[in-house]
């Protein structure tokens, strides 16, 4: 390789360009600002501060507050909790093996919080990385990418590229993209690779198995532990045929389900999920423990699914400080729209509601 081949492989923010302002978490830039952002809860006035502000303070503090809403801070949910327990120990284990590295598939319905797992995986790892090494700001342990639809193997590991931000001229084949997405990988010290979307991957057809080979081949070539998340990957076929023996013989795989509403333990674990995203509300006239006390109503609506809890309780907190009420009740959660799954698991097991109750559907 000549000296002009290997500066084309230079990081572009490396080489004075500035990385987009809307950095995606497949990009180094977006994933480093990810890690770093902590959703801090706004200080909350009372009601004398308050009466003292301009109108122009207080569109302000109205503003800050339903930025801070709707960024509102996750719960470590039970999936989250065994995806990083699991993973974290496989990335202990995976240190001193040469070849056939264990890892991880989250796998499950849409809405059941699998991305937010992935990602949390990477956050956690990447912290407790800095913290062993607070000054080495070169480090990169985390890699997070998704599977393209209709993914080949170029198109999959330019996804790599992205994130690196590495720059190839238009001659540059497959094999120089992989060596030089190895080589600066090992130089930034990966350990842990994120990748979203693994239904993509269709090894039915000679592209998604073609696809599905060239991950298998980073995983070969770089010492991490790699971890996938994707809608019902056992029904994708991807544990079918010799490829599929493989990657099920490597790899544990952790259901990411729908929350339960049975009597008991679940039941609780659902009130005490709300309950802790009630406690993060910066609303000036919410009553606690009002949301607690609508769970089995949020339950019905969300379809015990965590991503259409987050954005009914997110939504509804957003519309209570733009209409003033600034607290959340059930005639404001009915405004708040829920994804197509969340309404029809309410239709088949919700109690019937008056009529006066009913969301009007156009």
């Amino acid at each position: 390789m000549t000296r002009s081949s290997r500066a084309s492989f230079i990081p572009q923010q490396a080489r004075g360009q500035e990385p987009p302002p809307d950095s995606p978490l497949t990009t180094k830039e977006g994933w480093r600002r990810f890690v770093e952002h902590e959703a801090a809860p706004p200080a909350l006035l009372t009601a004398a501060q308050r009466a003292a502000l301009s109108r122009q303070e207080k569109l302000h503090d109205d503003e800050r507050r339903r930025n801070y809403h709707a960024d509102l801070p996750l719960v470590n949910t039970p999936t989250i909790q065994k995806v990083v327990a699991t993973s974290r120990l496989l990335v202990q284990l995976n240190r001193q093996q040469i070849s056939a590295r264990r890892g991880v598939i989250i796998s499950g319905a849409s809405g059941t919080g699998k991305t937010t797992a992935l990602s949390q995986l990477g956050r956690a790892h990447e912290i407790a990385v800095r913290r062993r090494h607070p000054h080495d700001r070169s480090r990169l342990p985390v890699v997070y990418v998704t599977v393209p639809p209709a993914a080949t193997p170029k198109m999959l590991a330019m996804e790599f590229v992205r994130f690196f931000g590495l720059d190839f001229p238009a001659r540059f084949n497959i094999a120089d993209v992989v060596n030089a997405v190895c080589a600066t990988a090992a130089h930034v010290h990966v350990d842990l690779v994120l990748v979203d979307e693994l239904h993509n991957l269709n090894l039915a057809t000679r592209t998604g198995a073609e696809a599905s080979d060239q991950l298998k081949y980073f995983a070969e070539r770089l010492p991490a532990t790699f971890a996938y998340a994707g809608i019902d990957v056992e029904a994708q076929g991807l544990f079918a045929g010799t490829r599929g023996r493989q990657i099920a013989g490597r790899f544990t795989v952790i259901p990411a389900i729908p929350f339960s509403y049975a009597p008991g333990t679940d039941r609780n674990a659902w009130r005490s999920l709300v309950g802790t995203l009630e406690s993060m509300l910066g609303l000036h006239d919410h009553q606690p423990g009002s949301l607690t006390g609508l769970s089995e109503y949020l339950y019905h609506r969300s379809g015990g699914m965590i991503g259409s809890l987050s954005q009914l309780i997110r939504g509804a907190a957003v519309l209570a400080i733009e209409d003033g009420s600034e607290r959340i009740t059930e005639d404001l959660l009915e405004t708040v729209p829920v994804d197509f799954a969340a309404e029809r698991s309410e239709a088949l097991t919700a109690p019937e509601r008056p009529r006066s109750r009913r969301r009007r559907v156009a």
